[in-house]
């Protein structure tokens, strides 16, 4: 009996192939040729599994449970006897078994070795079987599936070993060690040693004899179509015809863009894994890759052509020794720049998904534990290749955090929390002049201002999508401290904020216009482009850009803008900064005044992470700066470069700092005493899961998780300063009120968005965001801790 061994390669068909042999594996059978299930249906990787060197474990030992060696000598001993079985079974002529894996894992000769022992009981006849492809192509192909399996490292690592002129030995001696529950395999981390073919064939002939190994080229279009069974006869030397097989698809390439984000993503989660207490499934961690899937060009295999040199000389000798193989098998892509990592497009940060993800992490890791405790501690034991083991790092019992920040905290943040709670930049409250308990008295209402002729005023440019509960206490509140005029800008709203909007401006209170027409990267920024054209702009003393989360609180005078601008006369650009407010324990949406029900606040010293600082501008129009954006204007006029004057909070000049860029405040120019931008990005926990549901009117391509909720939830501090607006503001919201199709409107509003709560509540996904973000507790040096560990700097 002969016995055909199949090695692969992987991305060569090898898949297609025992689809096919699987499928027919009857009519193999009738014509003497044996393609046995024992050791897997279809891929023989319990074969595969039976002979690593049991220092070694893959992916595959180490998610089916054959970690410690007793298990895979035990899994060694089976498959030679179910083999044996099959074999006295049907006494074929030939046995054909073909595993994927064998090719590009079994790197050790003492695996080849332990592979012949395994077949030799059966035949001394063994012919192995290999199919190949362009180097650069096929790499191409492997890095996509090793980045669906974990891969944290980029092309960078093979580009870097490109020319070697022992690249297989080069490839295992820079693979990292193995370190199964931190996810780190040869497999799915490593150059990929077998793509030098020449020594391939040197390392099986070794063990199998010389001329024992036959490389076959790999036609994708061949593979896939329904002659593949010609390629199946020829492998194995069927005379008879097997018939046709039923054609497939050649399947698209990856993405370059997707191949980034997998990247990043497995980066971060293998720094989640790296202390190993927490537990990542396979087909879990597939999934989440798949999650963050993006359209776009695949990589550029012309980039990579220093990988096809490498290999140029070796493949020419292969040519002339394995005959299946022709020119075109090599025929390499033209020489085309050099590999760059692709942008992964539209913003992406990891870390915005990472937290989105830890909940499912959590939980696996519970059932795992369940379930493989014995494994799990074999795998902790396990050594690599070269001998190391990984421990895992131990956590102190008094390094001062909370036990709900040990559960939730990955490593890295830990780590930040031990650097930061004695630096200068832990946070704290003590800063500026202000007793802000102190600060109680209600502020005096405010009669409407006489605008003189052609001014609109103070005027506030905003944009908003699904925000009918709060618009007309914010237009409210506003009005009341001497905000004379609102342009507002809406794309895609639901829930009735257009009609609220457009009710006030029939009102005469503010103007509205539909931005369901945007173009460009961003709704808003081609809002506030457009509001440029506009009269109400162009004739305004002052321009404010914030957001209906967003409220002006003067802490000088009476609280109103000119009491502030009266502190502040010399000056024409304000960097309001923001004081963030998080959901102050309030999980149920609710018809009351914002500012009212959440008081509870980041500290005011907290310059990191840089969301906490970030500024909204209000600027004088001088025509200083030709462009409005997000948090302040830009492109300043040379003409004014000595005129603009910008002042913090507390009125302190921050020009030289502020003049030509940047949105956040820093250590020097931080100030709250005069005027704070409090900015409610959360209120109720139920608010933020619409919002959540909805993304964020600036990155229509972003999604808000978990880690949105980190960042914004600061409810450490009290501060109830804006509460002395109360008064006026009941009476100027009770004056719009009055109106019945206002009213209304709100009343639609406010029912759409209770709707929609019980909506997402029935939806497990929300659901478990909505009782995850409770459950997360963390003091404010944590929460700057674990921000900062994921990323959220950029």
């Amino acid at each position: 009996m002969r016995i055909h061994l199949h090695i692969g390669l992987e991305q060569v068909g090898a898949d297609r192939l025992q689809s096919v042999m699987a499928d027919k594996r009857e009519q193999l059978l009738a014509k003497g040729y044996l393609f046995p299930r024992s050791p897997g249906p279809k891929n023989h990787t319990r074969l595969y599994m039976a002979v690593t060197d049991p220092a070694h474990v893959d992916p595959l030992r180490f998610n089916r449970g054959y970690i410690p060696q007793d298990k895979q000598q035990v899994l060694f001993d089976t498959v030679a006897n179910d083999l044996a079985r099959e074999v006295a079974q049907h006494n074929p002529t030939d046995l054909i078994l073909s595993a994927s894996q064998l090719g590009v894992s079994l790197g050790q000769s003492s695996e080849i070795a332990r592979l012949h022992g395994l077949l030799r009981p059966l035949s001394d006849d063994i012919r192995i079987i290999a199919h190949v492809d362009e180097q650069a192509s096929l790499l191409s192909r492997w890095y996509a599936e090793q980045i669906l399996e974990g891969r944290g490292r980029s092309l960078a690592q093979e580009m870097e070993l490109a020319g070697s002129k022992t690249w297989w030995d080069d490839c295992l001696a820079t693979a990292p060690a193995i370190d199964p529950q931190a996810g780190v395999f040869i497999e799915n981390q490593a150059a990929p040693f077998w793509l030098d073919y020449r020594r391939l064939v040197t390392h099986w002939e070794t063990g199998f004899g010389a001329g024992s190994v036959t490389l076959r080229p790999y036609d994708a279009e061949g593979f896939a179509a329904d002659t593949v069974t010609d390629e199946i006869r020829a492998m194995f030397g069927i005379d008879a015809v097997l018939g046709k097989a039923t054609p497939t698809e050649v399947p698209a390439p990856t993405s370059a863009a997707a191949l980034t984000r997998g990247r990043q993503m497995n980066a971060l989660l293998l720094q989640v894994l790296a202390d190993r207490k927490r537990i990542l499934p396979r087909q879990l961690w597939r999934s989440f890759i798949n999650e963050i899937n993006v359209d776009g060009d695949p990589v550029d295999v012309a980039s990579l052509s220093a990988i096809s040199k490498t290999f140029t000389a070796d493949n020419t000798a292969l040519l002339k020794s394995q005959p299946a193989l022709t020119k075109d098998t090599f025929k390499k892509p033209r020489a085309k720049g050099t590999w760059q990592e692709a942008d992964p497009r539209f913003g992406f940060r990891a870390t915005q998904y990472l937290l989105g993800f830890m909940w499912r992490i959590n939980k696996a890791t519970r059932e795992e534990r369940k379930t493989k405790g014995a494994d799990l501690d074999a795998a902790k034991a396990t050594k690599s290749p070269k001998g190391s083991a990984r421990p895992a790092a131990p956590a102190s019992e008094h390094d001062g955090l909370t036990e709900a920040a040990r559960k939730l905290m990955p490593p890295l943040a830990i780590q930040n929390f031990d650097k930061l709670k004695n630096s200068s930049f832990a946070p704290h409250n003590k800063l500026g002049s202000i007793d802000e308990e102190q600060l109680a008295a209600a502020f005096a209402p405010i009669p409407p201002r006489e605008l003189p002729p052609g001014s609109s005023g103070n005027v506030i440019v905003g944009c908003m999508k699904n925000e009918a509960p709060y618009i007309i206490e914010w237009v409210a509140y506003h009005r009341a401290m001497g905000v004379d005029n609102f342009l507002i800008y809406t794309n895609g709203c639901e829930d009735g904020t257009s009609e609220i909007l457009d009710r006030l401006q029939e009102m005469g209170v503010l103007q509205h216009r539909n931005n369901d027409g945007w173009k460009g990267n961003s709704p808003q920024q081609y809002a506030l482009n457009q509001s440029l054209k506009e009269p109400v702009i162009k004739n305004a003393d002052w321009i404010i850009h914030i957001d209906v989360d967003e409220f002006m609180n003067v802490r000088t005078g009476n609280g109103t803008l000119q009491d502030f601008f009266d502190a502040v006369p010399d000056a024409t650009n304000v960097a309001m900064t923001w004081r963030l407010f998080g959901h102050n324990g309030i999980t149920a949406l609710a018809d009351d005044f914002v500012i009212d029900q959440f008081d509870r606040c980041a500290p005011k010293y907290c310059p990191k992470p840089h969301t906490v600082w970030g500024f909204k501008t209000m600027f004088k129009n001088i025509g200083a700066y030709e462009k409005i954006s997000c948090h302040r204007p830009n492109k300043l006029d040379e003409a004014f470069r000595k005129t603009v004057k910008w002042v913090n909070g507390s009125g302190k000049d921050m020009t030289k700092e502020a003049a030509e860029n940047g949105w956040r405040s820093s250590k020097k120019s931080i100030g709250y005493d005069l005027l704070q931008l409090n900015h409610y990005a959360l209120r109720s926990a139920e608010s933020f899961l619409i919002k959540r549901q909805r993304g964020r009117a600036l990155h229509v391509d972003r999604s808000i998780g978990i880690n949105y909720w980190i960042r914004m939830d600061w409810s450490d501090f009290r501060d109830i300063t804006i509460k002395r607006n109360l008064p006026r503001l009941r009476a100027e919201y009770d004056r719009l009120m009055q109106d019945d199709i206002l009213r209304g409107w709100h009343q639609t509003g406010l029912d759409w968005h209770k709707a929609k709560a019980c909506e997402l509540h029935a939806m497990p996904e929300f659901e478990d965001l909505y009782k995850q973000a409770l459950e997360v507790k963390l003091t404010e040096v944590e929460r700057v801790a674990y921000a900062l560990a994921l990323d959220m700097e950029s």
